[in-house]
């Protein structure tokens, strides 16, 4: 009915359920109306169901929290900062070190609780939240054209392929 009704062709791509009925739930659209985010949480105060979200959609973290992080991702990162420590020529117990404060780094650039708040960027946002009484369940962020496959096609390649038959 809505595609009759507006005249554009429209599909639900993806959809995500927020429980916020016991403990809480937030939602933040950004101005321009190209990302949207939704934050499950219990208790919390009046300003955190706005804040929480909007933070989400200013600085796009991957998880909730440092052990939420899939190991597979962490094992990645491990072998990469492995690979530039090893160029540096240091010692190996030097370089476990590093590896382990890069990793460590990683965790908390990534990790939403970690991150430093953007309104406030003295607290990160798990002090945030603790001392607004609360505890982040979840969250799920929507970005217009997020996860659109686009065929990328040279033309020269398709107007000789349509050359020769």
């Amino acid at each position: 009915a809505l595609v009759q009704k507006i005249g554009e062709n429209l599909g639900v791509r993806r959809i995500q359920l927020v429980n916020a009925g016991a403990g809480g739930g937030g939602s933040y659209v950004h101005g321009n109306s190209r990302i949207a985010v939704l934050v499950e949480h219990t208790g919390g105060d009046q300003d955190l169901p706005k804040d929480v979200p909007m933070h989400d959609a200013a600085v796009n973290p991957q998880d909730v929290s440092p052990a939420d992080m899939p190991e597979e991702v962490v094992a990645k990162e491990k072998e990469i900062y492995t690979a530039q420590a090893a160029e540096s020529g240091k010692p190996p117990e030097i370089i476990e070190k590093m590896i382990g404060g890069r990793v460590k780094k990683f965790l908390a650039e990534n990790s939403l609780v970690e991150q430093a708040f953007v309104k406030d960027p003295d607290v990160t946002v798990g002090k945030l939240v603790s001392a607004a009484g609360a505890e982040i369940a979840s969250f799920t962020r929507f970005e217009v054209g997020e996860g659109i496959q686009v065929e990328k096609v040279d033309f020269a390649d398709e107007v000789a392929a349509q050359l020769n038959g």
